[in-house]
């Protein structure tokens, strides 16, 4: 697989890696675990940075190792993982979205989190809310970049389908329908059909409402 080495102070080189020992790696690590690239006698600590992704088959195509300083500290998107299950929703009271699955922030590059756990117990009712403020980090050692105030997972309300029920008849409808009924049964034949017809339109009430 063709990939790419930059970084800070850091010519940029093509290199090619075997694409099976990538995908090991990549699924372990992530985006946020430092690991080696051997070039000949050389280890390099990099962070797995843009893996792009064939459209079809998911297989990666290209990938960039961003070369760190592991005295300097680093900007990296940590993945989000939600556990347990939402009281609301569980209650048939709103259903759990997500907004955000990854968060930005800065840390030396053995310090970076590998993932942050946020708990959907604790969410009992609709438009509860857990934002990047809400995040345990050791801030001595870790600098949320992602906007506090920013919507992780919140519960919203359920949609309620638009049915509108069949009109039920009134007592007046009932009487109306029932008398055209017995109207039709006695109506006369020929000639008179045509006066009978007219008459009943003035008479009777108004016909049934679909």
């Amino acid at each position: 697989m063709p990939a790419n080495i930059y970084g800070r102070k850091v010519k940029s080189q093509a290199i090619q890696v075997s694409l099976s020992d990538f995908n090991k790696v990549y699924k372990k690590a992530g985006e946020t675990v430092i690991v080696k690239i051997s070039l000949g006698t050389k280890k390099k600590p990099v962070l797995i940075h843009n893996v792009q992704l064939d459209p079809v088959t998911d297989m990666p195509l290209h990938a960039d190792f961003f070369q760190v300083n592991l005295k300097e500290k680093v900007t990296a998107q940590v993945p989000i993982e939600t556990i347990g299950e939402a009281p609301a929703e569980k209650e048939g009271k709103g259903t759990t979205v997500m907004q955000l699955d990854e968060v930005e922030v800065e840390a030396l590059p053995f310090d970076l989190p590998e993932k942050f756990e946020v708990d959907l117990t604790r969410l009992s009712e609709v438009d509860e809310a857990i934002y990047v403020k809400d995040i345990k980090v050791n801030k001595k050692k870790v600098e949320l970049k992602s906007a506090p105030e920013q919507i992780i997972v919140r519960i919203e309300p359920l949609r309620k389908e638009e049915a509108e029920p069949a009109p039920a008849d009134t007592a007046e409808e009932q009487v109306a329908e029932e008398e055209e009924i017995e109207k039709t049964e006695k109506r006369p034949k020929d000639g008179e059909e045509k006066e009978a017809s007219i008459e009943s339109d003035k008479t009777t009430s108004e016909p049934k409402k679909p």
